[in-house]
């Protein structure tokens, strides 16, 4: 890293984990100041300042996945310098995540990162696999990886599987990723939506009765077949050491199209209190409690509905992924369909504009409420990649 080439400057932890995984692709130093200060200053304390163990627990996993980064966080935990490294990627990688967050916080920036790594990665990852703050395990296996298979062709031995569940607030789940590795990534014009055609789902039950499932199943059915006849649920039981070491139970379900986008949405029993008071960079976290299956089913139907009526190629959640994923593409013209931006979508833009200097253009359809973002990828090339 050339010591003179100026860092990318932030202030506050709003979309802390974008702008640390933008800097890694863009080879880019950033300093973040000013983290949660204000938090503070409303009377939260001094544990509410500086970073999270969920974010200190990311740089770990990042600096493990690559090689030569270089983290100095302040005393306070209030100021970050973040000089990125060259992804290494490896097999055999472990990583104890965080409690406080579901492992889909670590799940995102890992599947960018991965990409572009010198060998294919395969990396374990242990703690809460479903809760209310992050994207689930289930979204990314029945979402994420399909959406990076069919337009962006990463498909020879892109896998997610889940090994066991973690529910909050002790976690114990287990997920092992499998990310192969590209040379750069295609153009795309991705833009049409199409119609609803099926609704498929999972339930699980951890260390609860497997009656949970069935209770949900029948409450999501009851929003869902009001619009769609070919809805079909998975339940999914388990006990043991296969069920993690709290209970909990979930939902997750997936509205497929005719042209092949994938909408997701997700919810759990308990959330981790202590990372919904962050709400700042989440999309629905509206509370803390538990609920009973049939709130929990109903809620998942309700939001799988909002996504299809919100429009868009992709769902509200992988706004920011495929963002990233269409800026580090090949000098072209790429455009995708979206539903409204969520704050998270936005805050990327501006983190892609400040580390690529690259601008998308946005032109909203009122007719469908959706945006074309538009924009010329940097032609991010995986160098690292042996030709051969």
């Amino acid at each position: 890293m050339p010591p003179s080439r100026a860092p990318a400057r932030f202030t506050g932890a709003k979309d802390f984990r974008a702008r640390i995984l933008i800097s890694v692709l863009s080879g880019k130093p950033c300093v973040i100041r000013d983290i949660r200060v204000k938090t503070a200053a409303r009377g939260g304390g001094d544990d509410a300042v500086g970073l999270r163990d969920y974010e200190v627990s990311l740089l770990r996993l990042i600096d493990k996945l690559t090689n030569g980064t270089r983290v100095d966080i302040s005393e306070d935990g209030t100021a970050v310098r973040f000089d990125p490294g060259v992804v290494k990627g490896g097999r055999a990688l472990t990583h104890e995540c965080a409690t406080s967050r579901g492992v889909g916080y670590y799940v995102e920036p890992t599947l960018a990162l991965g990409l572009f790594a010198k060998k294919p990665i395969e990396l374990t990852l242990m703690g809460v696999t479903n809760d209310d703050a992050d994207v689930s395990v289930d979204v990314f296996r029945t979402v994420t990886l399909p959406m990076l298979k069919k337009h962006f062709g990463v498909d020879d031995g892109l896998a997610l599987e889940v090994e066991r569940r973690g529910c909050p607030p002790n976690g114990g789940g287990r997920v092992r990723l499998t990310l192969p590795i590209v040379k750069t990534l295609p153009t795309l014009d991705w833009c049409d939506e199409g119609l609803v055609k099926r609704v498929r789902g999972v339930t699980f039950t951890c260390k609860v009765s497997p009656q949970n499932g069935n209770r949900m199943v029948d409450a999501a059915r009851g929003v869902l077949n009001a619009f769609i006849p070919d809805v079909y649920i998975f339940t999914d039981h388990h006990v043991g050491p296969e069920a993690g070491k709290s209970p909990g139970y979930g939902l997750s379900l997936v509205a497929e199209t005719t042209t092949g986008c994938v909408l997701g949405a997700d919810a759990a029993s308990t959330a981790c209190a202590s990372a919904m008071s962050e709400a700042a960079d989440l999309e629905w976290a509206d509370d803390a409690e538990a609920r009973v299956p049939e709130d929990v089913g109903r809620r998942v139907a309700e939001a799988l509905v909002a996504e299809i009526q919100r429009g868009g190629v992709v769902d509200s959640t992988h706004q920011s992924l495929a963002l990233i994923l269409l800026a580090i593409g090949p000098e072209q013209v790429s455009r995708i369909r979206l539903g409204q931006l969520t704050p998270r979508a936005i805050e990327t833009l501006r983190a892609l504009k400040a580390f690529f200097g690259v601008t998308f253009h946005v032109q909203p359809e009122p007719e469908s409420g959706t945006v074309f973002c538009s924009v010329v990828g940097v032609g991010l090339k995986n160098v690292a990649r042996r030709s051969t």
